[in-house]
């Protein structure tokens, strides 16, 4: 067989997708970020009464290009929650105000062969919107994100996407230091909320596009 990886993957992302459509999500699979990018701006977005537009915190949104695409597009009123020129008290209005917007855009830390999506947070802004609030969700999740099952799931969230997420942010965390979860009780710890999003209600109105790359943590 020629090209093994890219069938191995292409038929690992039918098989999430399927799993996902079951679960009354809407789903489609893009080759890249870009094409995720493109998919989010000709498709998902023009088929959406959108006025106003936030995000919550994704690597993998941010690396698509889809976010400096609209955080300047003043066709939509613009919730930019990544301004690191506000206060935090500031900050978090901001992401109070993200609850009700029309379109939220994000990622997820793992989801399930069987299309569960599992997310831990540290302000619980992201798992939020996921949950409730925004008219219509939009998730850009690479093929890394794959689990088999909810223990798998847990596992990669607490000891891959956690440290790695926590070094990213320069947090003074046990894990850090270790490169493992350590179930600390930092100031700075980011692990305090966990979701796990077994179905989509109301259906489709979470969109989630599937990336054919390894994108975030």
């Amino acid at each position: 067989m020629k090209n093994p990886i890219d069938n191995y993957w292409n038929l690992k992302l039918e098989l999430v997708k399927a799993s996902l459509e079951k679960n009354n999500f809407e789903v489609f699979i893009a080759e890249n970020g870009e094409k995720a990018k493109d998919i989010a701006l000709d498709k998902i977005i023009p088929q959406l009464n959108v006025k106003s537009v936030s995000w919550g915190g994704s690597m993998s949104f941010v690396s698509t290009g889809l976010f400096h695409a609209l955080k300047d597009d003043k066709k939509y009123e613009v919730i930019n929650t990544f301004d690191k020129n506000f206060t935090f008290e500031e900050q978090m209005e901001l992401r109070r105000k993200s609850l009700m917007v029309d379109l939220f855009i994000t990622g997820t830390n793992a989801v399930t062969e069987k299309g569960q999506l599992v997310n831990l947070d540290m302000i619980g802004n992201r798992v939020a919107a996921i949950t409730w609030g925004p008219k219509n969700v939009v998730l850009f999740i690479g093929r890394n994100k794959i689990c088999g099952d909810l223990d798998d799931a847990m596992f990669r969230v607490k000891d891959v996407a956690a440290p790695i997420n926590t070094m990213n942010l320069d947090k003074k965390t046990p894990c850090v230091e270790k490169g493992f979860c350590m179930d600390c009780s930092s100031p700075d710890r980011i692990c305090n909320t966990w979701t796990i999003t077994e179905k989509c209600f109301p259906k489709k109105r979470i969109k989630v596009v599937l990336i054919n790359e390894d994108l975030g943590f």
